[in-house]
């Protein structure tokens, strides 16, 4: 099946946690606003696409904090969930659809972004459905995570 990555807005950290530390048996992330991905990781893959969305080095956006940050670990880490950084989710609200595409382009072609290749059509959807999300995210005064489940 995969590994699934669940990108979601929560309005802080403990919110964060609720998404996946549930009592109600449902999917990890019900209730939240959120994009379920498989194959793009926010700590490994997401770093180039950080970088180029805001224009920081890969050694800032790693020295960041909120940067793939553990919040919440069920089990054994049969599930866990990251911070993404508040650069990353305010430099993807602002984005336009054809800076996210050249962002896409420049993305798949990184070597080293990705253990196999990459569509730039498919990481532009991505990268326009993050985008609206990290809109939707700065509307609310939401940060933006995500949970992993191998």
């Amino acid at each position: 099946m995969g590994v699934l990555y669940g990108y979601f807005a929560a309005s802080d950290d403990h919110d964060a946690v609720r998404a996946v530390d549930r009592d109600d048996e449902m999917p990890s992330g019900t209730g939240y606003d959120q994009l379920v991905v498989k194959g793009i990781d926010p700590v490994v893959e997401l770093m180039t696409a950080e970088a180029l969305v805001t224009g920081r080095s890969a050694a800032a956006v790693r020295s960041d904090p909120r940067h793939g940050s553990l919040v919440a670990m069920v089990g054994d880490g049969e599930l866990v969930v990251v911070t993404l950084t508040d650069t990353l989710r305010d430099s993807l609200a602002t984005c336009g659809a054809e800076s996210l595409r050249d962002v896409a382009t420049n993305w798949s072609g990184a070597e080293g972004s990705f253990a196999y290749p990459a569509d730039p059509d498919d990481l532009a959807g991505f990268l326009a459905q993050l985008s609206e999300l990290a809109g939707r995210a700065v509307t609310r005064g939401a940060r933006l995570y995500c949970w992993i489940c191998p």
